[in-house]
């Protein structure tokens, strides 16, 4: 009978395209009927009629479909016709990919969250059912069945998803989300060479690493996979011709898809895999995928023995820069920036690298001391299983200077300084193109003895060996930063956020950089910034208080004083804010506090607070006992605007002098 047109349109059934393989009839027939039942116009190959134009036909289907249905299975993954089609659902975004029988979508569709259907019944009203109708009606458009409903469906949580015995969910991105966290943090060490963001950059090729899926089925696995990703990463970074994002900013977007983080990150290739392994194999697969149109560039999957992971490494890393490299520049010079891209420091000790790796993923953890001194037990063990692992001992000096950084026991600090120099020293021994290992040497003689003059060789040497890692150019940025280079400072700071977008810690030092340049504004944008991307982040409240405080604005540097996690820095920040406020009492109640429950440890904060007051000569005294102890504190004097009132007194002076010698 015929209709109006406009109700036809009305009450128009959802077009909905089935991709599978001949050979999978029987297995596709429930899922015809499951969509058909639910109201959908399923359109697959079974409609055809005799004498129809099969492309012109399927393909006029496939453009109009609301969802592109994609049932993989060992022979669906050989088929061309599929992969061609489901790569249109993905192009589109309405792609939902079934597995019938538990295998895994081909390498450029485990982006998208693959529902395995391999123990489903048939019967429509089973579990399985109702996921996949519920994947359908996303992608399709359609509104969620009512609360209640036979078919409302509870999206499965991460943690429901990973320990499934059924494995109904085999997301890529569910796993690589559940690991993130071991993927953020400071960058993995190595020495890094790449002429990133500097002269030629217009040349560089982008791309991101991201953090490769853990198939072992132990989420507590995830440091190799994660780990052998951050390696794939640090020696890619070293190539003069590729700009390679960094990892904290690759392993934080949670809940997009790959080409959406790859967006977000303004690269324009994706390197992605996953790993597989027992005590003695390993499966790699891996691909590199470009953004724009989904073209794999390449794509392979490696079953090796374990002790072939460190060849396996420079394989992959190889064959991506070569594939990404020789299409602006030619095969010969791609081969030659092969040369800068060679890692260096590393062992061939399958041991070793685990236990390097366990280390790694402790340190990227950012969880405070404890895990710090695990992740010392690990690099311990490293250097143990080979002591001429040179990476291994870099990061033992790490972390020797990071437990020295945050222990209130003076005599402790200093003991584990040494060690942290002693390690870093034997790190260069063995290996002086090791950029982590310059790094940390630069630091426990910056921040534990006060060797400013001593560190710079090393920052600097850091700073050849690393043009192109977020984590290290931050570092060096920091340390420029307290002396006079406040330019380079800038402009290496300005190239970390271009790597690193969405590194809290990125903008918190940014902020701090800016406040040394007295760019107040900046230094509020800035720290801004950085508390949305981690509300929790330390410190950066005070930076905010100070820039309130230089602009004049006391009542808003005291909000932000309120608001900072860190209980010295809000004392002293309310000291001077309450003071100018002209609450003199509340002023010297919070300066007291600082004193009573800080004492000597407090030198510094004390002599901002005098040099506040406008009590010069007891700021000196307490800025001279701060250096005199080691304070680290003293290493903002030359540029804190909070010592201005200072500025020009020969005791000042003379002590900057020091500093810098």
């Amino acid at each position: 009978m015929a209709t109006d047109s406009s109700d036809a349109i009305a009450g128009r059934r959802p077009p909905i395209f089935l991709s599978y393989s001949r050979g999978d009839i029987e297995h596709a027939r429930p899922v015809i009927a499951l969509l058909e039942g639910a109201g959908f116009d399923v359109w697959w190959d079974g409609r055809l009629e005799g004498g129809e134009n099969y492309l012109a036909t399927t393909e006029t289907a496939l453009e109009s479909a609301a969802c592109v249905v994609v049932l993989w299975s060992r022979t669906a993954v050989a088929s061309h016709w599929v992969r061609d089609e489901a790569q249109r659902g993905r192009e589109r975004g309405c792609l939902v990919p079934l597995s019938l029988d538990g295998t895994m979508a081909p390498l450029g569709f485990r982006q998208f969250q693959l529902l395995d259907i391999a123990g489903w019944s048939g019967d429509p009203g089973d579990a399985q059912a109702e996921r996949v109708l519920a994947a359908v009606r996303t992608k399709a458009g359609q509104a969620a069945p009512a609360a209640g409903s036979s078919e409302a469906i509870a999206a499965p949580t991460l943690a429901a998803t990973l320990a499934s015995p059924s494995g109904s969910a085999l997301s890529r991105r569910a796993v690589m989300i559940g690991g993130a966290g071991l993927a953020g943090g400071a960058a993995l060490l190595g020495a890094w060479q790449s002429g990133l963001l500097g002269t030629g950059s217009a040349q560089a090729i982008s791309m991101v690493v991201l953090p490769f899926a853990n198939l072992t089925g132990d989420v507590g696995k995830a440091w190799f996979s994660n780990g052998l990703s951050n390696e794939l990463r640090a020696v890619l970074v070293r190539n003069p011709r590729l700009r390679v994002a960094a990892p904290t900013s690759s392993g934080m977007i949670g809940g997009e898809d790959d080409f959406a983080i790859g967006r977000t990150l303004g690269v324009d290739h994706i390197l992605r895999g996953s790993v597989q392994r027992d005590e003695m194999q390993m499966r790699v697969s891996a691909e590199l995928v470009e953004i724009n149109g989904g073209m794999v560039r390449w794509a392979e999957t490696y079953d090796r023995p374990l002790e072939d992971v460190f060849a396996l490494q420079s394989e992959i890393a190889e064959t991506v820069a070569l594939s990404l490299v020789a299409q602006t520049v030619g095969e010969t010079e791609a081969h030659s920036s092969l040369v800068a891209q060679q890692a260096v420091g590393g062992t061939a000790n399958v041991a070793a690298f685990e236990a390097f790796l366990r280390g790694h993923a402790l340190y990227d953890l950012s969880a405070g001391v404890e895990s710090d001194r695990r992740a010392l037990i690990q690099f311990d063990a490293a250097i143990a299983a080979d002591p001429e692992y040179a990476a291994a001992h870099a990061m033992r000096a790490t972390m020797l200077s990071g437990i020295a950084n945050a222990t209130n026991d003076a005599a402790e600090a200093r003991e584990l300084y040494a060690a942290a120099i002693t390690a870093a020293e034997r790190a260069i021994t063995l290996e002086e193109r090791l950029a982590q290992s310059h790094l940390a040497l630069g630091f426990a003689l910056n921040n534990g003895q006060l060797k400013r003059a001593e560190a710079m060789p090393h920052y600097q040497a850091a700073e050849k060996l690393a043009p192109g890692d977020a984590d290290a150019l931050r570092q060096i940025a920091t340390f420029y930063a307290y002396g006079e280079q406040q330019d380079t400072a800038t402009r290496m700071i300005e190239q970390v956020i271009v790597l690193d977008p969405l590194n809290a810690r990125a903008f918190r030092s940014a902020g701090y950089i800016a406040l040394f340049a007295r760019d107040y504004p900046k230094v509020i944008a800035r720290m801004e910034r950085a508390l949305e991307l981690n509300p929790s982040l330390v410190s950066a409240h005070f930076a905010i208080a100070n820039a309130r405080l230089m602009q004049g604005d006391a009542a808003g540097a005291l909000a932000a004083a309120k608001a900072e996690r860190i209980p010295i820095y809000t004392l002293t920040a309310s000291a001077i804010a309450l003071h100018r406020l002209g609450d003199r009492a509340a002023a010297d109640a919070a300066f007291a506090a600082i004193i009573e429950q800080y004492g000597d440890a407090a030198l510094y904060q004390q002599a901002q607070v005098l040099a506040q007051r406008g009590e010069v000569q007891a700021a000196l005294a307490r800025v001279a006992r701060a250096y005199a102890s080691g304070d680290p504190g003293v290493l903002f004097a030359p540029n804190d605007p909070l010592l201005d009132p200072l500025r020009g007194e020969p005791a000042l002076e003379e002590l900057l002098s020091q500093l810098s010698s």
